[in-house]
């Protein structure tokens, strides 16, 4: 790679079977309720309910399973995309999280003492989303690419790390390659922490997250358990945080699927041990003490505004606020929002880190 400061990469934890690493057309990719080019819920309008008992036609089935499958397990998609491209140094950085698991990712160095940190979300990796590729359209059928606001930043005199995340991208696979939409992932997010401590280039560094979506609920997780490892950090800006249960309620309601969720979790605790109770519970965002950007598609048909804004109100920090992003209903776009209106993140950053 042009402008790379270090080869040192190893690639590990490929994929142990073809589901983990592309989801099959029919299964959760294609069955998964991201249908942003045509109306939700056409596709389960077969479904009823008779004298309490439920009539799941083999779409719907599918589309449960699909979809448990995809929660259960995320999926890899490729780097496609490098800081080269837009003029920037890098290095290839590799460190282990909490647990072991091998974390790959880069660094990108700026003239300055301040740091900002990345956690992506699911199913991204560091440099985005290939959406606008078969077979990963399904989000929108648009990319999704971080690195203009990598480049943002770093103009801007931030110091830049952002990683895969353990079954994501380049990472090893960890938790037996088990999504735990931030419960197990946490652990990623203090290696990254720790892995910026043992840097003696930037140990001393004012440092603040930028999480998204998993890596919003995998940070906050993070908080809960390890509060002490947070205890350097200036501000955080959490993209779309989610709460499973709630994402997965929606999407049975735009399939119109009667006792869809039910049928869900069973799905899911089957493949996973979890049961949707488990994986990110509410009270954990008490945990965030410090200063918080919280950042939501209003519209977005993926989930609810009422359960970004009980996160933001579940969150301790005094100096918080939440941000709505407008003119849309794809969730997806809101990753990309940043990137071609940085103020609100400028100005957030800008006013926490001195």
């Amino acid at each position: 790679m042009g402008n790379q400061r270090n080869n040192s990469v190893q690639q590990e934890g490929a994929p142990s079977n073809g589901r983990r690493q592309l989801l099959k057309a029919g299964a959760a990719l294609a069955a998964f309720p991201i249908i942003a080019a045509t109306s939700v819920g056409a596709q389960a309008a077969d479904n009823q309910t008779i004298m309490g008992a439920i009539v799941t036609d083999p779409k719907s089935e599918d589309f449960i399973n699909g979809m448990a499958d995809l929660m259960a397990h995320s999926t890899r998609t490729p780097v496609l995309r490098w800081p080269n491209e837009y003029g920037l140094d890098y290095e290839e950085i590799f460190f282990p999280a909490l647990d072991g698991v091998t974390i790959e990712g880069w660094f990108i160095p700026a003239d300055s003492d301040k740091l900002l940190i990345f956690n992506h979300p699911m199913p991204c990796n560091r440099y985005g989303y290939p959406g606008h590729l078969e077979p990963w359209t399904n989000f929108g059928g648009f990319e999704v690419n971080f690195l203009p606001e990598y480049k943002l930043l770093h103009d801007a005199g931030y110091n830049i790390i952002t990683y895969d995340m353990r079954n994501h991208g380049r990472s090893g696979t960890g938790s037996g390659g088990i999504n735990g939409h931030g419960v197990l992932e946490y652990r990623d997010v203090i290696g990254s922490l720790r892995y910026a401590k043992s840097r003696p280039d930037t140990k001393d560094m004012k440092t603040a997250l930028y999480s998204r979506c998993l890596g919003a609920n995998a940070t906050i997780v993070g908080m809960k358990k390890h509060p002490q490892e947070f205890a350097h950090i200036k501000a955080m800006i959490a993209l779309q945080p989610v709460s499973p249960a709630v994402f997965v309620q929606t999407a049975m309601e735009n399939q119109k699927i009667a006792n869809g969720a039910e049928l869900f979790d069973v799905a899911f605790h089957k493949q996973t041990g979890f049961h949707l109770a488990d994986v990110w519970p509410m009270e954990y965002a008490k945990a965030v003490t410090v200063p918080t950007l919280v950042a939501q598609v209003r519209n977005d048909f993926l989930t609810k505004p009422s359960n970004v804004q009980e996160i933001y109100d579940t969150i301790s920090s005094q100096g918080k606020k939440l941000f709505w992003i407008e003119g849309t209903d794809q969730r997806f776009e809101g990753y990309n929002y940043f990137g071609k209106n940085p103020q609100p993140v400028l100005d957030w950053f800008g006013s926490h880190i001195s």
